[in-house]
């Protein structure tokens, strides 16, 4: 039987300071963001946020360093670190964190293994799984 293995993608790709991008970025590979990013925010790999960096929206990756500003839910399969110069508004879902003295957050914490946030797969619903919901309404009504 043949196995799948999934090879990992070690491209940096870069949102350097002065740029701003409104939208969604999907990638395999890691990111530092150094500029600003208005949209959600979602890779396999880790997600860096220097000291002039600005996210706002969602960040679903593997594992992270924040040293600039977050605005939206950061999720993190790994470890979320944030440096003392960072500031998070919103909630953060981790398996680990470690934070520096100096850096702010507000919001809600959740310490718990993430089952696949950084699967780049659409998050829309199954219509498959509506099916059967469909199904007993509509047998309901006769």
């Amino acid at each position: 039987m043949a196995k799948y293995i999934e090879q990992e993608n070690n491209t940096i790709n870069l949102i350097g300071a002065g740029t701003n991008i409104k939208g969604n970025v999907e990638s395999s590979g890691d990111i530092r963001i150094d500029g600003t990013l208005n949209g959600n925010l979602r890779t396999k790999g880790k997600v860096v946020i220097g000291n002039t960096g600005i996210a706002k929206g969602e960040v679903h990756c593997k594992n992270s360093d924040v040293e600039g500003k977050v605005e939206g839910k950061i999720l993190v399969q790994e470890l979320l670190s944030l440096k003392s110069t960072s500031s998070i508004l919103g909630d953060i879902s981790a398996k680990r964190l470690a934070i520096e003295p100096g850096a702010k957050f507000t919001g809600n914490c959740q310490m718990n293994v993430i089952d696949t946030p950084t699967s780049l797969k659409n998050d829309e619903p199954n219509d498959k799984a509506k099916q059967p919901v469909e199904q007993e309404e509509q047998k309901k009504s006769k």
